[in-house]
């Protein structure tokens, strides 16, 4: 019995051996396969196709109603819920602050990081010569195509962004409004020297020009009216930032130096619209005067088809109240050629309206378009691609469209004017803009 016994412990002991070279190389296997399966990539994220609820036939009816200009308001309820949210944003609603910033901007959390330092910091000293009953210091009025102007020169007053103290201003604003000199029937030589003997009385008399030859400097002026009465003054133009409605490279706008001033005719005729997808029904919609080689072909190529509406002139107003805003209601895209200048209060009519504008230029800086992701609620074509609009256009899926025109009623509120200024809108927009512009100059 006792000689037996050595080979049964060394029979335990290669037991013993091999249940742990067994573990050992599950073990290996195991952490192998878990290795490998944490550095796979995740699978990409689907987002859920967009829901359209249809609405029943009388609420149809009611929506329809509302698209013609009728008092109702039942199927706006949802959206006066989203308006009076958003409305809110940074008061009440900071909670909300990650629901806001969609990917609609390029980077949303810069814009918001930014935003908030802009708000706390940014200063603004406002020349306080010349006359107010004149052509300085305050606007010639607030509608029409110079709009933007007036409401700019008002809300820069209203803000916390204006500075009584220039040595804690980071920008200077020259207060000259050529809005006013065309109200008032000068000549486009005569506002050239206006704008010239102004400017020459500032750098005379202040040491602020001087610091950086004005690149701390800026003005505002919206359309041709104002790029045509300050092109006379070069170094006016050369050195600092133009905020003007008309960004054509052909008019020496330079990009990330000058901003882009949305032109918006406001007050608007009729309420926003949007969260309307099923009452729009007609494909493309224009009407406009031929005053630009693109509106020509535009309306050469497209007047007499059936699934877009071109128009080769104005629609008159003797057709019907309100009929031109009216077809915005009811067409999924609107088509926004450039005119006499490449800017066109076109494009902020179809934003407020929900009906997509389709950008139709080949050299536009839209405004905000260094914040603002155009392509998420925008068409952007190339002017040679107006020989194939209609194809482009029915290319476009439903779910293609109902993104588009979702993300559009989000970015509405960057292109609408108030008095006093809203957070977020147009007012703060351009001031965001400038204050990008100043960290470039500081930095």
């Amino acid at each position: 019995m006792i000689a037996g016994k050595p080979p049964l412990q060394q029979s335990q002991l290669f037991s013993l051996k091999g249940s742990v070279l067994t573990l050992s190389i599950l073990t290996l296997i195991s952490f192998t396969y878990f290795s490998f399966k944490s550095l796979r990539p995740p699978l990409p994220f689907s987002p859920p196709t967009p829901q359209i609820t249809l609405l029943p036939s009388s609420a149809t009816a009611t929506a329809t109603a509302t698209a013609t200009g009728t008092n109702t308001t039942t199927p706006s309820q949802p959206r006066i819920v989203a308006e009076k949210k958003e409305g809110n944003v940074g008061e009440e609603q900071e909670d909300n602050d990650d629901d806001f910033f969609t990917d609609i901007y390029h980077s949303p959390k810069l814009f918001k990081m930014n935003f908030e330092e802009m708000e706390k910091k940014f200063k603004i000293y406002i020349y306080p010569d010349g006359d107010p009953k004149t052509f300085y210091q305050t606007p010639r009025k607030l509608t029409g195509k110079y709009a933007s102007e007036g409401y700019f020169f008002q809300n820069i007053r209203e803000s916390r962004f204006r500075t009584e103290d220039p040595d804690q201003a980071h920008l200077f604003f020259i207060p000259i409004s050529c809005h006013k000199m065309r109200g008032k029937g000068t000549s486009y030589e005569n506002m050239t020297i206006i704008v010239q003997n102004y400017l020459d009385g500032l750098i005379a008399k202040y040491p602020y020009w001087n610091r950086t030859l004005g690149a701390d400097h800026f003005f505002v002026t919206c359309h041709d009216v104002g790029v045509r009465a300050t092109e006379g003054v070069p170094f006016l133009v050369k050195n600092a930032i133009r905020v003007v409605c008309s960004p054509s490279y052909d008019v020496g706008f330079i990009p990330h130096k000058d901003v882009a001033l949305p032109q918006v005719l406001q007050p608007f005729a009729l309420p926003a619209g949007g969260n309307d997808v099923e009452n729009r029904t007609s494909l493309g919609f224009w009407a406009g005067h031929r005053n630009s080689k693109i509106r020509v072909i535009l309306a050469r190529v497209w007047e007499n088809d059936t699934e877009l509406d071109i128009s080769n002139n104005r629609i008159s107003r003797a057709t019907g109240h309100l009929v031109y805003q009216k077809r915005f209601y009811r067409t999924k895209f609107c088509i926004c050629p450039g005119g006499s200048q490449v800017n066109s209060a076109r494009i902020t009519d179809s934003i407020h309206y929900g009906c997509v504008p389709v950008i139709l230029s080949n050299y536009y800086d839209l405004p905000f378009n260094d914040i603002l992701d155009w392509q998420k609620f925008a068409v952007i074509l190339k002017e040679s691609d107006v020989y194939q609009l209609k194809q482009i256009l029915k290319s476009i899926s439903l779910e293609e469209f109902v993104s588009l025109h979702n993300n559009l009623v989000k970015v509405q509120k960057h292109f609408q004017w108030n008095t006093p200024p809203v957070k977020f809108d147009a007012f703060h927009m351009v001031i965001y803009e400038l204050w990008l512009r100043h960290h470039v100059i500081k930095y």
